[in-house]
């Protein structure tokens, strides 16, 4: 049996509208669906191309912050075709004001890391070619 796809992403933030924001300015306008029960309230974004993430706000999180050192999501990663895209997602981070570190040529991938607004670090990778 093959593994499957991921389908979404959902990530528990701080500021709903901000989180929205953030990610619709960084890929475009998405689809928004919306929905809520009690003490909690989620976007999920859908862009063209099949990309969704949703950004969910609980009552009783309030003050907490990320940290990649404990239970959970250590960072997000999207693939992207070439170097240059890589490069290309610098461009973008910089028009937008969004900090990110350089980039990191390893022998198996071209990668930048950036910060979403609740600082879950959020990474551009594009996976070199086998050495044959």
């Amino acid at each position: 049996m093959k593994p499957p796809v991921l389908h979404h992403l959902t990530l528990t933030v701080s500021d709903l509208t901000r989180s929205a924001d953030f990610y619709q300015q960084l890929f475009g306008p998405a689809e928004v669906l919306t929905r809520e029960g009690p003490g909690w309230q989620r976007r999920r974004l859908l862009w063209p191309g099949g990309l969704m993430i949703g950004v969910t706000v609980f009552e009783d999180s309030a003050g907490d912050a990320f940290d990649p050192s404990r239970i959970g999501v250590d960072h997000v990663g999207f693939g992207v075709d070439s170097a240059a895209a890589v490069r290309d997602w610098v461009r973008t981070m910089d028009q937008l004001g969004i900090e990110h570190g350089p980039v990191e040529d390893t022998a198996h991938a071209l990668v930048v890391t950036g910060r979403d607004p609740d600082g879950i670090p959020i990474e551009f990778f594009w996976a070199k070619p086998p050495v044959t």
